[in-house]
């Protein structure tokens, strides 16, 4: 299985675990699993630092590199697929970043790990609901 992380499920796995369920994290942690995280989810990140929303303890890019390598996350492209299969997925939607992980998952076939009731809700969209 091919998972993308949702940026708070990110966050939560490396920051605060315990917000993530037994069953999400009994297939996270299966050694089998490609885990992908998205460029967005990096900006989104930097973005929740900078308002103050949360916290780490040293600077952004080595904090950034010990979660990647921690967590065994591949990148996941951001390119001209996803930005055409924008196209189709949650018109109208305000939030861009979540409009970019789920054209992400939706171009390159990944799962959205997600607690997000919206994402979940998005037809053809797989996902691994972490509720």
């Amino acid at each position: 299985m091919r998972l993308l992380l949702d940026t708070h499920i990110w966050l939560w796995l490396y920051l605060e675990p315990h917000k993530i369920t037994s069953e999400v994290q009994e297939v996270l942690t299966d050694p089998g699993i490609e885990r992908f995280l998205s460029p967005i989810s990096v900006w989104e990140a930097i973005v929740l630092l900078e308002k103050r929303k949360i916290e780490i303890d040293k600077g952004f890019g080595e904090w950034f590199e010990d979660s990647r390598r921690d967590l065994e996350l591949l990148e996941a492209p951001l390119d001209w697929k996803v930005v055409q299969e924008m196209r189709s997925i949650m018109m109208g939607y305000k939030d861009p970043g979540d409009r970019f992980i789920a054209a992400t998952a939706r171009a390159y076939d990944l799962t959205l790990v997600t607690s997000d009731a919206r994402l979940l809700r998005i037809p053809a969209l797989k996902t691994l609901p972490n509720v």
